[in-house]
């Protein structure tokens, strides 16, 4: 396999774009990423996106996004796995030109979740229909028995899980490219409407559109085309069953902890040899039991890790330094290509004033819907 680099990037603000279309949104980021990679062709497209059909009712979306880039004879796909969308349409474009088949590839991610689609039926399609959804199961709820059970067996706090949405809405008060970028305090989220016990409104990721993309390819030309290319060292992916009560334990996330293992053994790394991360915390609960999985903490000790602030942008390991997907937004299909942008930034010493000093190796986590997908990237310079 050839070594892989990004060489560009491009997206969206996310938020409710009422004025742009899908594929106006994709195109605005898909511009951006070919203007900064300075690319004048590619060989091949790929876009994340969920639920394009029920948001929008449009299906084959490779193909014309494809088309409404200038770009309608190249090879396009849509990949599709939930909220991990985008992590796996980057995973495809990184196995693209790690391959050989294609020297420059843009890969991109794209929702738009707010013209008028009943969004908690679309998302809860990447829930099990039959034995959740059916009962009146959706995410909220499960995420609800995620954190009962953690708060049960290691002690996590309702305060602590608060900590992550003030922690997270911090960073993002930093990122212009964020729907939520205010300052929000644990007692705010401690008093915000109740969604699913013990989680609050403010405990949960928006609805939102945008889009995101990169470009990548061979790091042999990579130079040609920018000066602080940033290589993909790992690509970890895994799978695990999508119903909640199928599996072995609610506090751990299996398909998390495969993805980190693979990820880990290709790059040669190990968790302390990261020094930011992006994680998916579509719900606080997530990103405490993510970086669990993912061996920055020992198990039970996220939450536990946020309140001495070792996740935050002065801390040991900066966590959702972008403002995660809680004050970011979460366009789903977007998600994850977002958080690759975040840690090229990084990486590449542009990350403004949310930047975390002398970044040289950054991981990525996308996950669908409860953990039933996961994949984990890791980068370095």
């Amino acid at each position: 396999m050839r070594e892989v680099a990004i060489i560009g990037s491009g997206m969206t603000k996310f938020g409710e774009l009422w004025q742009k279309s899908m594929r106006d949104i994709y195109v605005e980021a898909a511009l951006k990423a070919i203007d900064d990679a300075k690319v004048d062709h590619i060989d091949g497209l790929y876009v994340g996106c969920m639920s394009s059909g029920l948001f929008v009712g449009q299906e084959h979306v490779g193909a014309l996004m494809a088309d409404y880039l200038g770009f309608g004879n190249v090879p396009a796909v849509r990949v599709e796995s939930a909220c991990a969308s985008g992590g796996f349409a980057f995973r495809q474009a990184f196995l693209d030109v790690a391959s050989g088949m294609s020297d420059i590839v843009l890969v991109g991610g794209v929702e738009k979740m707010t013209d008028g689609a009943d969004v908690t039926y679309a998302l809860a399609t990447a829930a099990d229909q039959e034995y959740e959804v059916y009962y009146g199961v959706t995410f909220p709820g499960i995420y609800a028995m995620i954190a009962n059970a953690h708060m049960k067996e290691f002690g996590t706090t309702r305060e602590q899980l608060a900590m992550v949405a003030a922690k997270n809405h911090k960073h993002g008060s930093l990122n212009p490219n964020a729907q939520f970028p205010g300052l929000v305090s644990v007692e705010t989220v401690l008093k915000s409407t109740m969604v699913a016990d013990p989680l609050r409104l403010l405990d949960c990721s928006p609805v939102s559109d945008g889009a995101a993309c990169v470009i990548l390819a061979p790091l042999e030309i990579a130079r040609k085309y920018t000066d602080v290319p940033v290589r993909v060292i790992a690509s970890g992916a895994a799978s695990d069953t999508l119903a909640l009560h199928q599996r072995e334990t609610l506090t751990t996330l299996k398909s998390v902890k495969l993805a980190a293992e693979r990820a880990y053994k290709m790059a040669n790394v190990r968790p302390e040899n990261i020094q930011l991360a992006e994680v998916h915390d579509c719900f606080t609960i997530a990103e405490i039991v993510v970086t669990e999985d993912l061996g920055f903490f020992p198990k039970g000790k996220g939450g536990e890790a946020v309140e001495k602030g070792l996740t935050s942008l002065e801390g040991r390991i900066p966590v959702n330094t972008s403002g995660g997907l809680k004050s970011k937004g979460h366009p789903v299909g977007a998600t994850g290509v977002a958080q690759v942008i975040e840690v090229y930034e990084q990486l590449q010493g542009r990350a403004g004033k949310r930047q975390v000093r002398n970044a040289r190796i950054g991981l990525t986590q996308n996950m669908g819907g409860s953990g039933a997908s996961s994949v984990v990237h890791i980068f370095s310079v």
